[in-house]
Order: C-alpha cells, then sequence, then structure tokens
C-alpha cells in the first residue's frame, strides 16, 4: 500500500482531531512510512545480496534449529541401549540363581524374587497404579505433555509435590536403564527411551516389567514383593485398600512406607481411591468402605534375601567366570538355572545334619560334607559344604584338600584290572619292604595269598601297593585324571593308600565313570546362563569322554560291589537294588569317607574335622550317611541293575602297564605272635564306651541280608551291624567267608598310611567262639584250633 493510500485510509479515524495538531503528527507520519518504505525496498531489491534478504534469515534460523534439533536427539541416541535391549526384563547389577524346578535359591542386586505375567496381577491392583502414576498410559506414547501440565497445576495447588509427571514408560526406562542423578541430561535420555520402548513393546509388556520391577520399600522390587513384605499375602489375596497402598508407595517409598508412617500411608491410599472412583475404577461406595478400613501391617524379612544351599550358590558363583566374560558379569542381570535338585538337597541336609547330631558327638567329628551327582551327564543334583553356613562359609566339597584314603585303591584295581589282570590273581599278604618304604595293613595281621576281589573288599593296605607296582605310577595316575581327578598326584608308593590329597567332589565325579561303564563326564552345576532380555548367552554341552573301557568298569563296579556286599561299606546297602562303592580313612581316622554308586546316581561323603584332629570314627558312619541320603533319594527312581561282570578268560588289556623297577625289595617273615592273633580288617573302628556287632555274610555269591544295626555289648570280630532304631559303632572289619573272629579293642582306627608307624596291639582279644562278658573283652586268648571252630553266630 502507498503512503497516500495508506493516509487516505485513516482520515476517517482523525476528523474529530484538532486541525492544529493534525498537521503536526502529518509530517512525523510521512517520515515514518518513508523510512519503513525504505528498508522493505533496500531489502527486496533484487540487486542485493542474498545474505541481506529477509527470506535468507528465516530460513536460515528455521534450518539451524532442525539440525540443532536432529544432532541433539543423535547425540542422546548414541548413549541409548541398542535397540535389542529394551526389552530387557530384569535389572542390571542383579544376579539370580535358580534351582533345576525353577525355584529360585538366591539373588543378589536389586532383584524381584518373583517374577508375575501381566494375567497373574489383579486387574484392581493395575489400574490402580495406573490411577496413582500414569492416568493416561493408554494413550499417549511414552512421554505425556498433558500429564506434565497437570501434575504442575496439581503440585502448585497443594503446594506440594502430590503427582509427577514422568509416564510409566519413563519410570520403567529410569528403572532399567539408566541412574538416578537428577539432571535435565538424564531427563533428556529417559523421554527418548520411553519413545523407542513404546515403539519396540505393547503396552501390556511395559506394564507387566514396571509392576514386576519397581521399587516400592523395605527391600521390595516389584509388587509381589511388595504384598508378601507389607501383608505377608500374595498379590491376589490383597484388598483392595491395601492394593491402593502399595500403588502409592512408587513416588516415595520411604515417606509412605505403611510400617513406618502409617499415617501418610494412610492418607496417599485414599488419595489412590479417590483417583480410581474419578477414572471410573471404582464406585463412591466401595471408594468409602476401603477408605473406613484401618491400615494393618503385617510385616515379612523380603523373600529376595533369602538364600537357599548356600555352599551350592557360592560355589556357581565362582563358576561363572569359566562361562561369561568378565564385562558381562560387571553389567549383571543374569539369571543362572543350575542343575540342583531342591528335594535331594533336602534330604542331603537332613542326613548330613543327622550324622553330626548323633555320630558326631562320640566320634569326634565336627564337619561332614556330601555331594551327589548323576554320572551319565555330570549334573551335580546335592552339595552339602559344611554343617552351618552361616559360621563357616568353608566348602568342604570343592575347597577341601583331604587325603582319601583307602577310596584311591579303587584307580589302583581299575588300572590293573584294564591291564588285562583278572581279580581271581592272587598276591601275598606278608610283610615287605620296597625301597625302604613298609605298608602295614591296620590290624597289623596277614591274610597270607588273597585274590585282588578280597583285597579289595578286605581292604588290604599291602596288596594295593603291591598291585601298583606292577601296573606303574603313571598308568594309574592317568586313569585317575582321566576319570575325573584333577588334584596333582605323586609318583610314590604311598599313592596306592590315598597318600596324595584331592577333594570330594573330584573323587565322587571320578567314581561316577564305574557307575557309566567307563565314560566320565565333567561334574558341573549350571545348565543355562541367561542374559537380561532372557536370551540365552551360554549352556552347558559337557560331552562324555571314555576314559575306562566297558568291561573293565564292569569287572570293577563287580568288585565293588563286593566291599558293600561283604566288606567294609555293608552300612550302605540299599532294600532290592544293587550299590557298589568303596569306604577310606586317613591315618588316625582323621578322614572318614564313602564314594558310593547305582547306575543313576553317585553320591560322595566326607567325615571329619577341619584342623585335622583324630576322629573316633571309621568310614562305616560315612556309609551309613550315604545310606540315610540315598534311601529318601531313590524312592521314587525305577531300580536299574549294573551291566553283568564280563567273561574273564581270553581279555586283552586295554592299558599297558609299566611295572615298576625298585632298587630293593624286603620281603618279611610274618611275625610268630600273629598265628595266635585273629585276622582283622585293615579298617576297625574302636568303640569307647560301647562295642556294636554284625551278622556274618553268607556265601560270597549269595545275596546279602540287609544288615541291621543293634547294640550289642558281645565283642565280637565281625563287622559291626547297623540299627535304624539306634547309633551305631561301625568297624571296617573282615570276616572270613565261613567264620567269626575275635579281634582286640583299640582306641582309634585308621588307616595304613606311608609314614605312620603302628602302635602295639593289645593282647586282649575276645573269644571266637562268641563268649563274652559284658565288659566286650576277655582275658584268653584263643588257640589256632578254637578260631578253626565254626563261629555261634553261624
Amino acid at each position: 500500500m502507498s503512503p497516500g493510500n495508506h493516509l487516505e485510509n485513516e482520515e476517517p479515524a482523525n476528523e474529530n482531531l484538532p486541525s492544529t495538531k493534525l498537521d503536526k503528527l502529518k509530517p512525523v507520519l510521512s517520515q515514518m512510512q518513508n523510512i519503513s518504505s525504505g528498508i522493505v525496498a533496500k531489502l527486496s531489491s533484487r540487486d542485493k545480496p542474498f545474505y541481506r534478504r529477509l527470506w535468507f534469515w528465516a530460513s536460515l534460523g528455521v534450518g539451524g534449529s532442525v539440525i540443532a534439533i536432529s544432532y541433539g536427539i543423535g547425540t542422546i541416541d548414541r548413549t541409548l541401549p541398542d535397540k535389542s535391549e529394551l526389552n530387557a526384563v530384569i535389572r542390571e547389577q542383579t544376579l539370580t540363581i535358580k534351582a533345576a524346578d525353577g525355584t529360585i535359591l538366591q539373588q543378589q542386586g536389586e532383584a524381584a524374587r518373583e517374577q508375575l505375567r501381566l494375567e497373574q496381577i489383579p486387574d484392581n491392583f493395575k489400574k490402580a497404579f495406573i490411577a496413582s502414576e500414569d492416568r493416561r498410559f493408554r494413550q499417549h506414547n511414552g512421554v505425556d505433555p498433558q500429564g506434565i501440565v497437570r501434575a504442575v497445576l496439581n503440585n502448585l495447588r497443594s503446594q506440594d509435590v502430590v503427582e509427577g509427571g514422568s509416564t510409566i514408560t519413563q519410570q520403567l526406562a529410569r528403572i532399567l536403564f539408566l541412574k538416578q542423578e537428577k539432571t535435565i541430561w538424564r531427563k533428556l535420555k529417559e523421554v527418548r527411551l520411553a519413545q523407542k520402548m513404546e515403539n519396540e513393546l505393547s503396552k501390556d509388556q511395559i506394564l507387566e516389567r514396571y509392576l514386576n520391577l519397581v521399587y516400592l520399600g523395605s527391600g521390595a522390587y516389584g509388587v509381589a514383593d511388595a504384598a508378601w513384605v507389607y501383608f505377608s499375602k500374595t498379590v491376589d489375596q490383597l484388598t483392595l485398600p491395601e492394593m491402593a497402598t502399595i500403588a502409592g508407595l512408587a513416588p516415595a517409598p520411604s515417606l509412605y512406607a505403611p510400617d513406618k508412617n502409617p499415617e501418610a500411608a494412610k492418607a496417599r491410599r485414599n488419595l489412590v481411591l479417590q483417583r480410581m472412583q474419578e477414572d471410573g475404577i471404582i464406585t463412591a461406595a466401595q471408594r468409602e468402605a476401603a477408605t473406613k478400613e484401618p491400615l494393618v501391617v503385617n510385616s515379612s524379612f523380603p523373600k529376595r534375601l533369602q538364600v537357599e544351599s548356600p555352599y551350592f550358590t557360592t560355589y556357581i558363583q565362582k563358576e561363572l567366570p569359566k562361562y561369561v566374560s568378565p564385562d558381562v558379569l560387571a553389567g549383571g542381570g543374569l539369571v543362572v538355572e543350575t542343575t540342583l535338585n531342591p528335594t535331594w538337597q533336602k534330604f542331603a541336609e537332613e542326613a548330613v545334619a543327622k550324622t553330626l547330631r548323633n555320630q558326631g558327638r562320640w566320634e569326634n567329628f565336627k564337619q561332614a560334607a556330601m555331594v551327589a551327582i548323576d554320572p551319565r551327564n555330570g549334573e551335580i543334583q546335592a552339595m552339602v559344604g559344611g554343617k552351618d553356613f552361616g559360621k563357616n562359609q568353608f566348602n568342604r566339597v570343592t575347597q577341601a584338600q583331604r587325603q582319601p584314603g583307602s577310596t584311591f585303591k579303587g584307580f589302583v584295581y581299575a588300572t590293573a584290572i584294564a591291564s588285562g589282570k583278572s581279580p581271581y590273581d592272587s598276591y601275598l599278604d606278608a610283610p615287605f619292604v620296597v625301597d625302604g618304604y613298609e605298608p602295614k595293613n591296620y590290624s597289623e595281621n596277614f591274610r597270607g595269598w588273597m585274590n585282588m576281589r578280597d583285597a579289595l573288599t578286605r581292604s588290604i593296605n599291602i596288596i594295593a601297593v603291591k598291585v601298583l607296582i606292577d601296573v606303574g605310577f603313571e598308568p594309574t595316575i592317568k586313569l585317575a585324571k582321566d576319570m575325573g581327578i584333577k588334584s596333582e598326584l605323586k609318583p610314590t608308593y604311598s599313592l596306592a593308600l590315598g597318600s596324595n590329597e584331592v577333594n570330594l567332589l573330584e573323587l565322587t565325579s571320578a567314581y561316577g565313570s564305574f557307575a557309566t561303564q567307563g565314560l566320565h563326564t565333567e561334574a558341573h552345576g549350571i545348565r543355562r546362563i541367561l542374559n537380561r532380555q532372557g536370551q540365552v548367552i551360554w549352556s552347558s554341552d559337557f560331552s562324555s569322554k571314555r576314559a575306562l573301557d566297558a568291561d573293565s568298569a564292569a569287572i570293577m563296579t563287580w568288585m565293588l560291589r563286593n566291599v558293600v556286599e561283604e566288606g567294609t561299606g555293608a552300612a550302605a546297602q540299599l532294600d532290592n537294588r544293587p550299590v557298589a562303592g568303596k569306604t577310606g580313612t586317613s591315618d588316625e581316622a582323621r578322614d572318614l569317607w564313602f564314594i558310593g554308586y547305582i547306575p543313576q546316581i553317585v553320591t560322595g561323603v566326607w567325615l571329619g574335622n577341619d584342623d585335622n584332629r583324630p576322629t573316633w570314627g571309621s568310614s562305616g558312619s560315612a556309609a551309613y550317611t550315604w545310606h540315610e541320603f540315598m534311601e529318601q533319594a531313590v524312592k521314587e527312581m525305577p531300580v536299574e541293575k549294573f551291566p553283568p561282570r564280563p567273561k574273564l578268560d581270553g581279555r586283552k588289556g586295554t592299558i599297558k602297564a609299566e611295572r615298576l623297577k625298585p632298587k630293593s625289595i624286603v620281603n618279611k617273615a610274618v611275625p610268630s605272635n600273629d598265628e595266635d592273633e585273629d585276622n582283622s580288617n585293615n579298617e576297625e573302628r574302636p568303640s569307647r564306651r560301647r562295642r556294636y556287632s554284625q551278622e556274618d555274610q553268607q556265601q560270597q555269591d549269595e545275596t546279602p541280608r540287609r544288615r541291621r544295626r543293634r547294640y550289642d555289648q558281645e565283642q565280637n570280630d565281625d563287622t559291626p551291624s547297623y540299627s535304624r532304631r539306634r547309633r551305631y559303632r561301625s568297624t571296617e572289619a573282615s570276616s572270613s567267608d565261613s567264620s567269626s573272629e575275635s579281634r582286640p579293642r583299640r582306641r582309634r582306627s585308621v588307616e595304613s598310611q606311608p609314614s605312620s608307624p603302628r602302635r602295639s596291639r593289645s593282647s586282649a582279644s575276645s573269644s571266637g567262639s562268641g563268649s563274652s562278658g559284658s565288659s566286650g573283652s576277655s582275658n584268653s586268648t584263643p588257640t589256632w584250633r578254637e578260631r578253626l571252630r565254626p563261629s555261634s553266630s553261624q
């Protein structure tokens, strides 16, 4: 519009002004119009450079803003988790260890004990959180500007923070991915994460994750934990006012905690109920009734702080670095699925506690350990590492290195059988010295010629050393390693008697190779490891390896069955089920062992003292503990038989023996006084106040009767019997196939070791005829003719 036209349009408005004033204003207005017209003309002139044009600066401002915003968003996005990580269901820096049936054994960090599916949560409970935290949850896309404005106005009106502006999606983003610092940068990342999560997850998925992860005070993470911590209920047992109370905790759990600030919690509960009514979730009558209900708290200890099977879970945590990288461990959020059978674990704990409570008191041992393994796949089914984890965290299954005693003889004889020897090959049980080393039997008596099967059954030390000389150090050590022994084994003559220290886990795992016909699978306790997104990042894949040929393993099982049926492991017998195993006792009974197996499970037991003090017990106590556990564990398990013993004629060895060449061997004469002494087994358990007796076994190939434990004041030479009603004082004694023999009383039962001289034996022994007094000892020594007479017990 021209200046003239402009003035013409303005004149009607100025008609009433005095003429003098109008005349004065005209020049001023005209000048202003000229100036503005000049500016516009200059800017719109086509002969001016573009940077002096109006459109240039307007475009530059808009473009710059777009670029700045895009750059800012890109910068934020680069700091955010990858798209694939947005479906995380677990917080960072947490660890959850589960048993084989899915039950939680232990949790570390800010982890919810119980993860619920959305349909498991009552509808009013879900809507209570939505009414309290994010009333437009179903409408917004992660960020709710309307909700922010409403929250600001409500907070100003109340002069207090009564409503937050963060949506449930924003809160979930903060829980899963962000720290709790209050900065603009964190808020921007929270907004951006919420938008991304809305694109990747459904509303139901977001709500389910939030209700399982939100912190609700008093150590409760998630609604299930909160229901238990505050009201000792499951979520489906909560009343409407209790649901409103928990839903009101989210903004400030410490402020609104019903167990700490009941008045504040009640006011907050009523506010949530009011919002639920306003949103049409409940009626006015329901709200009024719920508001009038008193706030009753019934607190319970947070389940997430409870630890089941602590020895096992501690072992699992130490195993994790083998399977996942350090950065994955540092990030946390892992779920570890283990092999533990909770039912068997309970049986194992009960059996160990029972033995410590009874035999431990009078046999002078304070600690015990047990581990059960499925030898077919190497999975650890139960583990008890000691008496009380709360007082001592030392795991005697995996950390204690102890001398295995006669249990190591299994590897010596297995090497001999695999080299082609027959279990009926005989050796002379007589005193001898090899390169200055003189092995001794426990009884310091000698049986003359014995075959390997009987020598193993009666745990004859001298013959075990002679067998080792025949097969050699290296083949024996290699076989033991192949079967699962990982500890260092030194090539010494005392190797045959278990002088090299091992732990219970590896020893039990190695005996499992006998149960699987020579196949060994590494013992392990983890099946799978999952990350925060529920993805499997590691799964067990332990393949079996051939450690011993099947025929040799079957022969060894046949020999070890005889140990249980007719030898030192009698207390381990199970009704109508074949059992094979081996006892072991170290010097002065410091370590009491029994490793036994059936085709489906191998279990090892150790009894002793952490300070290595001698005990007054024998490995029969360990065999009894094994029986107490296995009797319960196998109740629902089908009976499986061991493979039959292979033919012995024409067998060829699969291991090449490397017979040792000692520098000197001295065969000594049998002491004359031994002719008048009873033969006894290498492992004997003395009695301090009481003596117990056991029935003789019948023919070798006859299925033996279950040996019942019964108290008896008579002092017999038989292996002690075991009664379910009374504690027994076990002895690992040998008895001849046809007669009962007597043996003198000793203060301690020990396994013959290479460096420990034997104390002189008492000259008193009971009569082989079975006569005894109340003292349990007789002053007369039977003659050789009397010893040939049949025992009265037969």
